[in-house]
């Protein structure tokens, strides 16, 4: 990856704004454009691959940075694993989707970093939600809302409305640093006070959504001891000896690599799914090719 990434911090909200549109520009180019070089390199066979958009309006398919903590937010682990037990446009959806998570994600870190109060992020955030997310670009749907935008606007005063609301916060940064209080302190007495009960008011009578915590996955592994099966092996065994794969419907067996989807929790054979016990060492949470294409229509 070395000479994509221009080396300089966008500091102000018109720099991040450029990193994203340069960024943006390349996964799309990626998805769309370079879409038969980008399946090619995205082979499920390597490690966990990760797409990366430049600045510069260049994309590669890479392995994560070995730095921990990384230097900027990391894109989705592993995108190679998925690629050949879903439909391509399903797959390519999936990427789409955490894509516009992963700008997202950098566009605000820089936010964060370089100190953007409340009138910052909120002039950030609508300058990039002028732009069709690349979910909508892939998937065609960037057209369609466009021909709606046209007879209603209706789309654009939720976004505004949505983003009010989370910008009501201040950003942990601001928390963990003490500049939240020093922010608030700029504000006069009586507009604090005001700005107060309306944020409070709007935070009441709005639902929070809850956070969906990851299912640990399951896998079984086909090594036994040297001195046999332990307890709960033996009941895993028992307890999964009537299950059948959910791909091919042949019965458990215990010499055989098995994988659990955490959603619908159905079993696998490790062959039929394309993925081996060394590759599902470093998948945090699988999802069958089932659960991914309802999970993107």
């Amino acid at each position: 990856m070395d000479g994509l990434d221009l080396p300089y911090d966008p500091r102000t909200v018109e720099e991040v704004f450029r990193d994203f549109k340069g960024r943006r520009a390349a996964l799309i180019k990626a998805l769309t454009i370079d879409i038969e070089e980008f399946y090619q390199q995205c082979d499920p066979d390597k490690e966990n691959l990760c797409l990366y958009g430049f600045p510069s309006e260049q994309w590669a398919v890479d392995l994560p940075n070995e730095e921990v903590p990384p230097d900027l937010p990391e894109p989705a682990l592993g995108i190679n694993f998925a690629r050949d037990g879903m439909q391509e446009k399903d797959w390519l959806s999936l990427v789409a989707v955490h894509s516009d998570a992963w700008l997202l994600s950098v566009a605000f870190y820089f936010g964060a970093r370089f100190g953007f109060d409340k009138s910052d992020r909120k002039q950030l955030f609508d300058m990039i939600n002028d732009l069709p997310t690349i979910f909508e670009d892939v998937t065609g749907l960037a057209k369609t809302q466009r021909k709606r935008k046209s007879v209603s606007n209706n789309s654009s005063t939720k976004a505004k409305s949505n983003s009010k609301v989370i910008n009501d916060l201040p950003t942990i940064f601001e928390d963990v640093t003490g500049l939240a209080k020093t922010q608030g302190k700029k504000k006069s007495v009586s507009n604090n006070s005001s700005t107060k009960a309306k944020s409070n008011s709007k935070r009441g009578s709005e639902p929070r959504k809850k956070d969906s915590k990851p299912m640990a996955m399951q896998t079984q592994s086909n090594e036994d001891d040297e001195d046999g099966l332990s307890a709960d092996e033996e009941d895993f065994e028992e307890e999964h000896e009537d299950s059948s794969c959910g791909a091919c419907g042949e019965s458990y067996s215990t010499d055989e690599f098995w994988i659990c989807c955490d959603i619908c929790e159905k079993w696998f054979h490790g062959k039929c799914v394309k993925i081996t016990p060394a590759k599902a060492k470093h998948i945090k949470q699988y999802k069958c090719s089932g659960c991914s294409k309802r999970a993107c229509s």
